[in-house]
């Protein structure tokens, strides 16, 4: 089961690289920096991306407010449903519709808001994630989200911290989902 295990990592992997490394037109650009904002930060018309929050205590969970009228679309790296879309919100009606999705979870400590700039420092949207107890799960911030521009499409690709997934999949954690070894 462990090398099956990790012929399906490698395998997905090799697929990523693929992706990611891909020649031509296909290929993705630069990673987009995040830096720390303030709610106040936050101003305009926003399509309000809502991963995860499939199942009790989903740590997939987060939120992510693409700026709209400007160039880019933001899409996730995840099937259609591993999130929702709810277009043409106000500043305040994203954050706030944010912040009660991604508080969800019991061990749930406070939310920490980041923009996402373009290659010019630009800011193009914002996310919104969810900061637990580490009690619950070892780390605090148990999510490893980045970006990725190709032309003007905004590719979000989330995981969970590797630690964190591992705990889990042992059977440590809130969630009872664990397989146990």
């Amino acid at each position: 089961m462990k090398s099956f295990m990790v012929m399906l990592l490698l395998l997905c992997i090799v697929i990523v690289g693929s992706l990611v490394l891909g020649s031509g037109s296909d290929a993705l650009e630069k990673p987009l920096r995040t830096e720390s904002a303030n709610a106040s930060d936050v101003t305009g018309t926003f399509t309000l991306i809502l991963y995860g929050g499939n199942y009790f205590n989903d740590i997939h969970t987060i939120a992510f407010l693409a700026s709209e009228g400007d160039q880019y679309t933001f899409e996730p790296y995840a099937p259609e449903f591993d999130y929702r879309l709810i277009e043409g919100l106000s500043a305040k009606e994203a954050l706030d519709k944010a912040q009660n999705f991604v508080s969800v979870n019991n061990c749930f400590l406070h939310s920490q808001l980041s923009k996402i700039l373009d290659q010019d420092g630009k800011t193009i949207g914002y996310e919104l994630r969810p900061i637990y107890s580490s009690i619950c799960y070892g780390l605090a911030d148990v999510l490893d989200v980045s970006y990725w521009n190709k032309a003007s499409k905004v590719v979000i690709r989330v995981r969970v911290n590797p630690v964190v997934e591992e705990q889990l999949e042992s059977g440590g954690g809130p969630t009872g989902r664990g397989r146990g070894k």
